[in-house]
């Protein structure tokens, strides 16, 4: 009897456990991913009508901070969330991003300033955005941890559907500059109280829970052909993604929108993201996940066509709809692809490496989709290569296997 007690009480304290870490992924990638990432875009033509920066300039911040950060940065984060857990990374991601979101408001059109906070914002992505969450889930959840993926990734789509309305209302009402700084300060309130409290999960928790996984050496990993299918189609998607969202905004405002309509369509757009990372978590713990992560690819290329048509009503709307839910599973479902092909025990240093990749093609191509604009007078040219890459992603990702590979890597 008191046996049946303590393990009740055992389990009791489990599930609490996970919801809480669920709770505190939820609140980092809303701040950081859904507030940071998402919130910036919307004020980008700010800062092209303040400054007279070209599209091609104001995206640079980003594919610059990136390329410096994510390859010396990224590859160290992956083995240090391994070793020493999330937590203390994930403090100082959160202080970092607000700190970059504060000073970018405050440049004064100093394009050296603008690139030293967008080095800020790189570090605190790589610290406390996905990586992190995606390694303290995995960690957690055996089963239904796609589930568990797609619950905490839903505070991107919260994050990112109140950033822009939030910020056209603080705009209206004090400018540009205080909004984004306003931003800057909520990241840190919401995305850090959680996770002081963050309880590292040791090894031997998971031994007892379940067979432990053999070790796989990153040396294993590299030499995967799956692991570079991976890396490359993941590119392909995460590049287009970044292409088409961080110049909606833009491209909104060459047709017309005024600011509150397009922050609404920008919304929307995260809005439907929360369906495509509920319903893509729960079709990938039901189904291969290598064709749900098809699906998800060719949703994103399908919705980009609707950007180049004639106007009709609900043109916009449509896009928003099947877009959105393409980019609520796009993030989510490589983190989970990558644990059945390389095991949760690598996972961090094998999303250390993939995120390095993914946040290359990232940042380079809504630079090269502002280029093409800026050469071009149009984005016509820029969405049909964004088409075609989204394509070509969906070709490689066919090549990866239905099942896990760890046997094969052990």
């Amino acid at each position: 009897m008191i046996e049946n007690k303590k393990s009740l009480s055992a389990a009791s304290t489990k599930k609490s456990s996970k919801t809480y870490i669920v709770a505190t992924a939820f609140l980092s990638l809303f701040a950081i991913v859904g507030f940071a990432f998402y919130g910036l875009p919307f004020f980008f033509d700010f800062m092209t009508h303040d400054f007279g920066w070209s599209r091609t300039t104001v995206t640079s911040g980003n594919a610059l901070a990136k390329l410096l950060v994510a390859p010396l940065f990224g590859f160290i984060a992956g083995w240090m969330i391994d070793r020493y857990g999330p937590r203390r990374l994930m403090l100082i991601g959160s202080v970092l991003m607000g700190v970059a979101l504060m000073g970018l408001a405050n440049t004064g059109g100093s394009l050296s300033l603008f690139y030293l906070f967008y080095i800020f914002n790189a570090l605190g992505y790589v610290c406390a955005g996905p990586l992190p969450c995606q390694v303290l889930i995995s960690r957690w959840f055996d089963q239904n941890r796609g589930k568990a993926m797609g619950i905490a990734y839903l505070g991107i789509g919260a994050g990112g559907a109140i950033a822009p309305i939030l910020a056209a209302k603080l705009e209206s009402a004090f400018g540009w500059n205080i909004s984004l700084t306003c931003l800057g300060i909520l990241i840190i309130i919401v995305s850090m109280p959680l996770v002081f409290f963050i309880r590292e999960r040791g090894k031997q928790e998971i031994k007892v829970e379940k067979k432990p996984e053999p070790p796989v050496s990153i040396k294993s990993v590299l030499t995967n052909r799956n692991f570079y299918l991976l890396a490359l189609g993941s590119m392909c998607a995460i590049g287009v993604v970044g292409g088409v969202g961080q110049h909606l905004k833009l491209y909104l405002r060459d047709i017309s929108f005024s600011q509150e309509n397009a922050a609404y369509i920008m919304s929307l757009v995260l809005m439907m993201s929360l369906v495509g990372r509920v319903g893509m978590g729960w079709l990938a713990d039901i189904f291969s996940r290598k064709h749900v992560m098809i699906l998800i690819y060719l949703m994103v290329a399908s919705a980009i066509p609707l950007l180049l048509l004639p106007d009709f009503p609900g043109r916009i709307y449509i896009f928003a709809v099947v877009y959105g839910i393409g980019l609520g599973g796009d993030y989510m479902i490589i983190p989970l692809m990558a644990g059945d092909l390389f095991g949760v025990r690598a996972l961090g240093r094998t999303m250390g490496i993939v995120l390095v990749a993914d946040g290359v093609a990232e940042s380079l191509f809504p630079m090269l989709v502002g280029a093409m604009h800026d050469a071009n007078g149009n984005y016509t040219l820029a969405f049909i290569v964004l088409i075609g890459v989204a394509l070509t992603g969906s070709v490689i990702i066919s090549f990866l296997p239905k099942f896990s590979t760890q046997k094969t890597l052990c």
